[in-house]
């Protein structure tokens, strides 16, 4: 079988790509957990404060 180049740079795309969405994913999701803790840090200091 030949190696085609165009093959190579189609496969480091990919694997371009791949790297860059699955780090956006754990971007987003390591967002969200810290929002999700401050938002329930607030609630637990408002409840706190009408006490």
């Amino acid at each position: 079988m030949v190696d085609f180049p165009i093959f190579n740079v189609l496969a480091l795309v990919a694997l371009g790509m791949l790297v860059v969405v699955s780090g956006g994913i754990v971007y987003l999701t390591a967002a969200e957990w810290r929002d999700r803790r401050r938002r329930d840090r607030d609630k637990r200091a408002g409840r706190q404060k009408r006490s």
